[in-house]
């Protein structure tokens, strides 16, 4: 298992708003320019993998949201998990 695809999965559980909270920590990181090389690597791809992370949740946000309005732009009507009626 390639360490990109390691951190890939190693983030699956982490939300969005973790996710672009730790890639923030990551940029004022390698921002102040005191960071070793082989640390700044690491940083990078570990940014690199939240920031993928974090596009593939929008992404899925996104399809979601296509899926509950409709062609006119008017919301589907749709039940909530628990509160149907019996």
């Amino acid at each position: 298992m390639t360490e990109s695809k390691e951190m890939e999965d190693k983030f699956q559980a982490v939300t969005f708003e973790e996710a672009i909270e730790k890639l923030e920590t990551i940029v004022k990181q390698l921002e102040e320019n005191d960071v070793p090389l082989e640390k700044a690597i690491n940083l990078f791809q570990e940014g690199m993998s939240l920031s993928k992370l974090c596009h593939d949740k929008l992404q899925t946000v996104g399809k979601k949201m296509d899926e509950l309005i409709d062609s006119d732009g008017m919301a589907k009507p749709f039940t909530i998990q628990g509160d149907e009626k019996s």
